[in-house]
């Protein structure tokens, strides 16, 4: 996956720095519900390669992400998981998360695999296959635009109905008399 987003105009720029211990901070200038939408086919991607990482244990670094809120106030993120890390240092090597774009990516990727863990209708968009699972297209479109909540997540009740829209046939209309 290319380094071409950070070229976009949705492309804020993000201020990372790194410890002595070698967690890596980000200061994130607006709220994880004011991150942009992403492609899908780059949410794809990114589930392909963290996948990788994860099979080739290339654990990465915990993770500190503090967002500046609307009200001035700051909402701050820690990921700790060895598998979140490792998930997150394969986007930061791919795409990078120094921009609103590669953070919105890697964010929106944790959420949808919190998703995944939490409400079952979703593992109905999941093939399980020997080597990995491959994710419906529509959760990943889904995914890909609706936007995180202020803790970086999905809201549950928007992606399933979304889902449920996306999935049900539209509803037919009366012939002309």
């Amino acid at each position: 996956m290319p380094r071409s987003a950070k070229s976009a105009p949705h492309a804020a720029p993000v201020q990372v720095g790194t410890a002595a211990d070698g967690t890596r901070t980000y200061l994130v200038a607006m709220p994880p519900d004011a991150l942009p939408p992403v492609q899908r086919r780059d949410l794809e991607n990114a589930w392909e390669r963290a996948r990788a990482a994860a099979l080739a244990e290339n654990w990465g670094p915990p993770r500190l992400f503090r967002f500046r809120r609307e009200d001035g106030g700051w909402t701050d993120l820690a990921l700790a998981d060895s598998d979140a890390c490792c998930w997150a240092s394969a986007i930061d090597r791919t795409v990078g998360m120094e921009t609103s774009y590669g953070l919105s990516l890697c964010l929106r990727l944790l959420a949808l695999v919190d998703l995944l863990a939490a409400v079952p209708w979703a593992r109905e968009h999941v093939v399980i296959r020997r080597d990995g699972a491959q994710l419906d297209a529509g959760l990943l479109a889904a995914a890909a635009q609706l936007p995180l909540t202020g803790q970086a997540r999905f809201d549950q009740t928007g992606f399933t109905k979304l889902m449920r829209q996306a999935v049900l046939p539209a509803p037919v209309s009366p012939a002309p008399a």
